[in-house]
């Protein structure tokens, strides 16, 4: 006589709860964060948590006191500068750029009035890294084309490094709608432009005399003239 098979009970579908789980999980986690940002806000709105750059305006005014403390590095830096230079030209153009760097305090605090803020007291910490190179290069011993050549390298770090900053606070002033100061930061923007195009010249000499003279290739030995 047969044995009746026994009927098997349908198996649950696992893949639907781990499907329901992890639907589950994120819905936790995206409530937790949601929650978080509202907690967050609410604390900012009250004051317990403090927001440094709520506006364009703050980081405006930051960028803008960067750029007061890198011209203030630059003023010390540069007569230094051309004290090590042994190219005159290249002295001169060291000097001649300190005194425009004066200028361009004088800029930056008209701008700072037009905004009616203080300059601050805040230390450029990159334009101290960029100086702090120069000035191990200027302790090291090169020949005298050579160390002018590295001179101008590090000088046009610190140019590019302040070309991109008023490239920068030039447009934020304009966004902002501070007219004046845009073509004053603009005025400074142009004299930073020439200052490297000056030091690009320069090198571009200094370097043809730094050069050391062309080794010649002794590898291929050269075909006799017939």
């Amino acid at each position: 006589m047969a044995t009746p098979t026994k009927k098997r009970s349908p198996r649950k579908s696992t893949r639907r709860k781990s499907g329901q789980a992890s639907t589950k999980t994120l819905a936790r986690s995206a409530g937790e964060v949601v929650g978080g940002v509202w907690n967050n806000l609410g604390r900012i709105l009250t004051g317990d948590i403090h927001v440094e750059f709520m506006t364009l305006h703050d980081f405006f005014v930051a960028e803008l006191q960067d750029l007061f403390s890198a011209e203030q590095q630059l003023l010390d830096a540069l007569p230094k500068m051309a004290q090590a230079a042994t190219s005159r030209s290249l002295r001169k153009a060291f000097l001649t750029h300190r005194r425009e760097t004066v200028g361009q305090v004088k800029r930056l605090r008209k701008v700072f009035h037009l905004i009616k803020v203080k300059p601050g007291e805040k230390t450029c910490k990159a334009m101290k890294g960029l100086l702090a190179e120069g000035d191990e290069w200027m302790h090291e011993n090169a020949e005298p084309g050579v160390k002018d050549v590295g001179l101008i390298a590090a000088a046009q770090r610190v140019e590019h490094y302040e070309i991109a900053g008023y490239g920068c606070v030039r447009t934020y002033a304009e966004l902002l709608g501070h007219a004046q100061a845009a073509k004053l930061l603009q005025a400074t923007l142009d004299e930073e432009g020439a200052a490297d195009k000056k030091l690009t010249d320069l090198a571009t000499r200094l370097n043809v005399r730094a050069a050391p003279e062309p080794i010649e290739d002794t590898a291929r030995p050269r075909r006799k003239a017939r």
